[in-house]
């Protein structure tokens, strides 16, 4: 019997500095699926060459795929419709999937405006293999839990859900010989900074803090790999393509402070020096200087360090609590190991004041951060923040543009004060930040030496100037 053909492609452009990661959501699945089951899988991401959408479908065909599974943010749902309805055309006889955040996000609502057969919300694995069982067994895919349908009578939600896994260490590595690494290499990453030779990495998955503006596509309790597991995984990566650079991209890398101490430890032995950067993952206030410390001597190179709001009352009502003076202590440590620092901040929060915006741009500014970016707050949508942004104005919710991934752009505001003044704070802040003689000198001097560099420094240049000038 010949193997089923899965076709998976990552939906979207690169249109940003924002970079390209490898698509480890669906490279798990991919890695899944020829464990359990007779599969021949390609996986194609769009971002990588920016292909065009009518180039994925053609892929699609020539492969003769018998299942084609798409997977995209919601800034990146735009072209669903497009290429769903030439999918149908070009291989009528396949099934056609979506998954990722976006389905997560919208659950039902995500086969509304495409003609996709199936949504698969949150983690792929198990629903996927579910899915593929029920087609080989003749298509009915009325027992598979949890999923989002189209039936004659209209889009079906099946009842129940599929579990997460617990023991994650059971998942095979994600399908690295699946992708071209060697296409990573040449574009910016997620941390912008890293080093040419590297890989993503989730470490764990899941998170238990509750922040309003987050969706938790994990779930919210926090599932890890074992050390040993990590640490095989980057061993594995080092020895078969040559990588020197890990990217961690964990909801919260640092929940566990036992683990974190292990990794770094074993990652001591792998042998050749890697770096480790973390563009998202770290709680910064629930470091100290040991745990900073370990991840140092481990090779961290670059560390964000998420704020939000400088704003006791703002961080209250968000959900995420952050410890403002533990945040800044920790962040000036990290900053006094030559470890870059790079700070997100949210604007427009609801009921946020002037005062409010001054407190998190004093609290930035008199940080140790290297740098930073300054955001306007985006409600998606089945997060706490969108249920708020739902009753205080619905009608302009609906008008908001998810294909703007721009977030210094004001798409809705839910703060006490007017657009004007929302907006002149963010331009102050990014002012004030960058234009501060010490922080330029620290930027220089410590900003990490990498190939990369000639590929970030022009798009960010002209990113920045656009944050402080408008």
């Amino acid at each position: 019997m010949r193997p089923l053909k899965i076709f998976l492609a990552s939906l979207g452009f690169r249109r940003s500095v924002l970079g390209v990661t490898p698509p480890l959501g669906i490279m798990y699945i991919a890695a899944y699926l020829r464990q359990k089951l007779n599969v021949e899988i390609r996986i194609v991401n769009q971002k990588i060459s920016n292909m065009p959408n009518d180039e994925l479908v053609k892929q699609a065909k020539e492969f003769g795929a018998d299942v084609v599974g798409l997977s995209m943010l919601t800034t990146n749902a735009y072209s669903l419709p497009y290429i769903t309805s030439n999918l149908k055309v070009a291989l009528p006889d396949a099934l056609i999937v979506i998954g990722g955040p976006h389905v997560s996000a919208l659950g039902a609502k995500s086969l509304e405006d495409n003609l996709a057969d199936v949504a698969v919300p949150y983690e792929g694995e198990l629903a996927f293999e579910a899915l593929i069982n029920a087609y080989l067994g003749g298509g009915d895919m009325a027992d598979v839990p949890g999923i989002f349908r189209r039936t004659e009578d209209g889009v079906v939600t099946n009842p129940g859900i599929i579990p997460f896994v617990e023991d994650v260490d059971s998942f095979p590595f994600p399908a690295y010989d699946l992708i071209d690494l060697k296409a990573y290499w040449k574009v910016n990453a997620m941390t912008l900074l890293t080093h040419m030779k590297y890989v993503s990495l989730f470490s764990s998955r899941g998170c238990p803090f509750k922040c309003v503006y987050c969706h938790r596509i994990f779930g919210d309790k926090f599932r890890m790999h074992s050390a040993q597991r990590v640490v095989e995984e980057m061993k594995f990566c080092v020895k078969k393509y040559g990588v020197d650079n890990f990217e961690f991209v964990d909801d919260i890398f640092n929940h566990d402070k036992k683990r974190l101490f292990e990794i770094c430890e074993l990652i001591g032995k792998l042998g050749p020096k890697v770096g480790l950067s973390f563009p998202n993952g770290l709680r910064v206030d629930e470091l100290n200087e040991s745990s900073i410390n370990a991840l140092t001597d481990a090779g961290m190179y670059y560390c964000s360090c998420p704020l939000e709001s400088g704003s006791p009352r703002i961080q209250k009502l968000i959900g995420k609590n952050l410890n403002i003076r533990k945040y800044l202590e920790n962040v000036e440590y990290i900053a006094s190991k030559r470890i870059f620092t790079y700070g997100f901040v949210m604007m427009g929060f609801p009921t946020e004041t002037e005062e409010d915006l001054k407190q998190t741009m004093e609290i930035s500014c008199m940080s140790r951060l290297h740098a930073a970016s300054f955001y306007t707050l985006t409600p998606f949508p089945n997060t706490k923040i969108y249920d708020i942004a739902l009753k205080n104005n619905p009608a302009k919710l609906r008008n908001i543009n998810y294909n703007d991934n721009e977030y210094s752009h004001i798409k809705f505001n839910l703060a006490d004060v007017p657009d004007e003044m929302l907006f002149y704070y963010q331009r102050k802040a990014n002012r004030d930040f960058y234009m501060n003689p010490y922080r330029i000198a620290r930027i220089l001097r410590d900003l990490p030496q990498t190939q990369r560099l000639p590929l970030f420094i022009p798009e960010y240049l002209k990113r920045l100037s656009k944050g402080i000038f408008g």
